[in-house]
């Protein structure tokens, strides 16, 4: 059976909340297709935003996994 690959537009929100969460600059954005750097970027918002909430370590990632919920 293969296994289908993930959204690339997902993986980079993802990996730019896990880059904001972790307080990392967002001149880090390792991407430059438009779509993409856009979700990265915004993954990387809402993961800054939940730094400077106090949402780090597991709190964080429960927070990704919402936000993966409702995309």
């Amino acid at each position: 059976m293969r296994r289908l690959k993930r959204d690339p537009v997902e993986r980079a929100f993802q990996r730019g909340y896990q880059n904001g969460i972790s307080g990392k600059s967002r001149d880090l954005c390792p991407f430059t297709h438009l779509d993409i750097r856009q979700a990265w970027l915004s993954g990387w918002r809402e993961g800054r935003n939940d730094n400077w909430d106090g949402l780090i370590g597991t709190a964080g990632l429960q927070r990704l996994n919402q936000l993966n919920a409702i995309c």
